[in-house]
């Protein structure tokens, strides 16, 4: 408890002496480059130089202050429009009447630690007068600055804590889109978001698909160059190389230089700032580096700086993105008489503060500018800072409640959180139209010109717009380019920029194992596959009835494949089927003429003409596989080859049971003949073909054969063929005819040797010999022959042994009729002539 007690006395004790600490300044007071006193104070910094000259650290005596040097024109600008504006207010009746900005501008020399001492400045105010003391509060009411990400990072952070406002006008790094960490940061630009998607959308609008990248390596570079390669892959743009760089860095800087010299990639994407990017451009310079498609961001692709004699060869026809060029009416004629005569320090006299006795020496480099205003067209971030010195006014405006007639409020105590919540209210517009308000993250609207480095008649280098990006339209509006306008890098034709070829229709892209996947061969699609469009990953499988036609880009309808007439196996099948149908016609008729004669007479004329009639009927059947299959094609074909044969082989067995008959009837008190005369011929024939009509007609009640279009045998064509139906039926109908062949076999090999000059049963053995040997080899070659060549097959089988029987049958009795008439005689026939 007494500890307790002892530790709040402490804690009173220390409060009550800091509460009587005079105000003292500690070390030597860091003045600003510009500053004017006011009832409210804007504080600003600016990289005026760009060049710091650090003094001796060896600690032996007190180190003297930075130095800075090159003074960088544009941010001078920034400066004198911060003024400019200033004045402009204060000498307004409607904006803070009756109330005076005062201003405190202090140059940062681009670097961190002159950044870090000007903050330090600014935050502690002006040197105290003895017994002053410390009231807790800022000098300052609101911080413009700094004009880069990384310096107004350090800003943002050390002014946090006590809730100063600070506005930049060129900041953009999207990290300080945060609110957690910066809550009081607002900016006058855009966030790096949009710019660094819409470099990403450019590049694949130009249909570059293989490009490098090279950032700062800062807050503003890495931040912006994430999002761009997160962007570009999400839209397929694949990044061959991404390098970084500081300014100080010199050998990174080398090997950035190297890499981008070995790449393949004709575009490179430049996320730098406006420093880094005079380092790159001397070192490309330096080694002779042209015709890459640079694309570059806001910080550096209007920067007049980098216009040097060589600066062309390397960066001419580079496209970027720039802030839009306002035009401020009256800043020109402001920065060569006003601000020298009022504003500029080495022209107040008789003031009392240490600042007023400058040597106007160390103002030397800037009195050069006195009378310089060319640049001012160019100055695109002077808007900027004019709206963020408009945005405290009138967050200033609302807070002291002023009113026109009256006035403002001049004894309210305004704290610069105040100033914070009342800018996430603003919304004005400035004299030039733009309307002027901060979003959820402090920044404003997206807008871009995208410019183009040209060079005029005069051999002067202009930055030529040529479209726009504007995030407030519509997605599909958003960025407009006119290529006509464009002048490409190297004066040539727009250039390629990918890793392989585009892929045309009939092939698909295959990735190249370890690289990126816009780099790809070109795979042609399989057979029966097809890719209607360029750069397809894959093929697609055409439909059933479809094949991809030879360019692999079109299903086109299968080839329908069946033995037609037309063709030339079709018309060598026909010759050989009519051929054999007048080959049979000829044999009737010289039958026909010699019937009276013996030898017609003794081979039982009937049979024979009705054999040869059947033959006609078996070369005609075949002619029914020919042509293009239908359900009565189909069904035809099959009955009709099972009858005709049925009929033909009845025949024959007709023939060669009658000539076993009449052996038999030869034999003494034998009375068979009379059991096997011509009816009983006739009516065996009609038995034996009824059979086979029977299994015909059961076939095509129960499962008729129909036209079937075969696509697994071929994949890229259709068979169009005469399925079975049923394939019992079909075995049907081949067995029955193989059983009767195999019987008149039987028959006529029992009867061959039977006592007989002219012995029939000889030549029927030979025939159903040839006609079983086809039948036997018909099976095999038929299951095995693909497509027409079934058909072909099974026609050549047909007229094979149709032929068969018709030479072996009837040729040998032709011979005679015509070549041995002396033969053809009845001694001869029942071979009693005398030897």
């Amino acid at each position: 408890m007494l500890v307790f007690l002892y530790a709040l006395l402490l804690l009173h004790q220390l409060h009550t002496k800091a509460g009587n600490t005079l105000c003292r300044m500690m070390g030597d007071p860091n003045y600003p480059l510009i500053s004017k006193n006011g009832d409210i104070t804007i504080g600003a910094l600016f990289p005026v130089h760009s060049t710091e000259t650090l003094p001796s650290f060896e600690f032996t005596k007190k180190p003297q202050p930075l130095s800075c040097s090159s003074v960088n024109l544009r941010d001078f600008r920034l400066a004198q429009i911060m003024i400019f504006a200033i004045e402009e207010i204060n000498s307004s009746e409607t904006l803070l009447p009756n109330v005076s900005i005062g201003y405190r501008i202090y140059d940062t020399c681009g670097s961190r630690l002159s950044t870090m001492s000007a903050i330090m400045g600014l935050m502690n105010g002006q040197e105290c007068g003895a017994g002053d003391r410390w009231n807790g509060r800022s000098p300052i009411h609101a911080i413009i600055g700094d004009s880069e990400s990384s310096a107004t990072v350090i800003l943002s952070r050390t002014t946090g804590p006590f809730k100063i406002p600070v506005i930049s006008h060129s900041a953009s790094c999207e990290c300080l889109s945060n609110r957690k960490d910066y809550p009081s940061f607002f900016r006058t630009t855009a966030s790096d978001y949009h710019q660094s998607r819409a470099l990403a959308y450019i590049i694949k609008y130009f249909g570059w698909s293989w490009v490098g990248a090279v950032n700062s390596d800062n807050d503003y570079g890495n931040n912006g160059m994430a999002i761009f390669l997160k962007t570009a892959q999400e839209v397929g743009i694949c990044v061959e190389y991404s390098v970084k760089f500081y300014r100080t860095e010199s050998e990174k800087l080398q090997k950035v230089v190297d890499t981008m010299k070995r790449s393949t990639t004709k575009v490179v994407v430049a996320f730098l700032s406006r420093v880094e990017m005079v380092n790159l451009l001397e070192q490309l310079s330096i080694q002779n580096i042209t015709g890459l498609q640079v694309i570059g961001v806001e910080a550096w692709t209007t920067a007049k700086s980098l216009i040097t004699p060589n600066s062309f060869r390397v960066l001419g026809g580079s496209l970027g993105f720039a802030v839009r060029k306002i035009n401020t009416e009256g800043f020109s004629d402001y920065v060569i008489k006003a601000f020298w005569d009022t504003a500029f320090p080495c022209s107040q006299t008789g003031g009392d503060s240490p600042q007023d006795n400058l040597n106007c020496s160390i103002y030397k480099d800037l009195l050069v500018l006195k009378n310089y205003n060319e640049d001012v067209p160019e100055q695109r971030y002077a808007s900027n800072v004019y709206k963020a010195v408009y945005a405290v006014a009138h967050s200033l405006h609302n807070l002291l409640k002023c009113k026109e007639q009256e006035g403002c409020k001049k004894s309210l105590t305004i704290q610069p959180q105040q100033v914070v919540e009342a800018l996430k209210k603003v919304n004005f517009t400035v004299k030039f139209g733009d309307n002027v308000w901060f979003d959820s993250t402090g920044a404003t609207v997206a807008q871009y010109e995208v410019v183009n480095w040209q060079q005029d008649s005069d051999g002067s280098i202009q930055f030529k717009p040529v479209g726009y990006y504007d995030a407030s339209l519509p997605p599909d509006q958003r960025f407009v380019v006119n290529t006509k306008n464009i002048i490409w890098a190297g004066g040539q034709l727009k250039p390629r920029s990918v890793c392989s070829e585009s892929c045309p229709p009939g092939t698909r892209k295959a990735a190249q194992k370890g690289r990126p996947i816009c780099c790809y061969d070109c795979i042609p699609c399989a057979e029966g596959e097809i890719s209607n469009e360029r750069d397809s990953n894959n093929c697609k499988q055409c439909p059933g009835e479809y094949w991809s036609n030879a360019e692999k880009n079109k299903c086109v309808l299968k080839t329908v494949e069946f033995l037609s007439f037309t063709e030339v196996m079709g018309i060598v099948l026909v010759f050989f089927s009519l051929f054999g149908v007048g080959l049979t016609v000829l044999m009737a008729i010289l039958f026909y003429s010699k019937k009276d004669t013996p030898i017609v007479k003794a081979n039982n004329s009937e049979l024979s003409f009705l054999l040869l009639f059947s033959l006609t009927l078996c070369f005609l059947c075949s002619l029914t596989f020919i042509g293009r299959p239908t359900e009565w094609s189909c069904m035809l074909r099959h009955t009709a080859f099972g009858i005709t044969f049925v009929l033909c082989i009845s025949c024959v067995l007709g023939k060669t049971i009658v000539v076993l008959m009449a052996f038999k009837a030869t034999l003494p008190g034998s009375n068979i003949m009379k059991w096997f005369g011509p009816l009983q011929q006739r009516l065996s024939v009609l038995a034996f073909t009824l059979i086979q009509v029977l299994i015909c007609v059961l076939w095509l009640t129960l499962s008729p054969p129909f036209p079937y279009k075969n696509m697994k045998y071929y994949k890229e064509k259709i068979i169009l063929e005469c399925s079975l139906g049923s394939t019992i039926g079909f075995s049907a109908v081949l067995g029955y005819i193989g059983l009767l062949a195999g019987l008149c076999f039987i028959l006529a090999f029992l009867a061959r040797k039977l006592p007989d000059n002219f012995n029939e049963a000889k030549f029927i053995t030979f025939s159903m010999i040839i006609f079983c040997a086809v039948w036997i080899t018909f099976i095999p070659a038929y299951v095995s022959s693909p497509g027409k060549f079934t058909v072909a097959v099974e026609i050549f089988a047909i007229s094979a042994s149709s032929f068969g029987l018709l030479l072996c049958i009837f040729a040998p009795k032709c011979y005679i009729i015509l070549f041995k008439p002396e033969q053809n005689t009845k001694q001869h026939v029942m071979g009693k002539i005398p030897h």
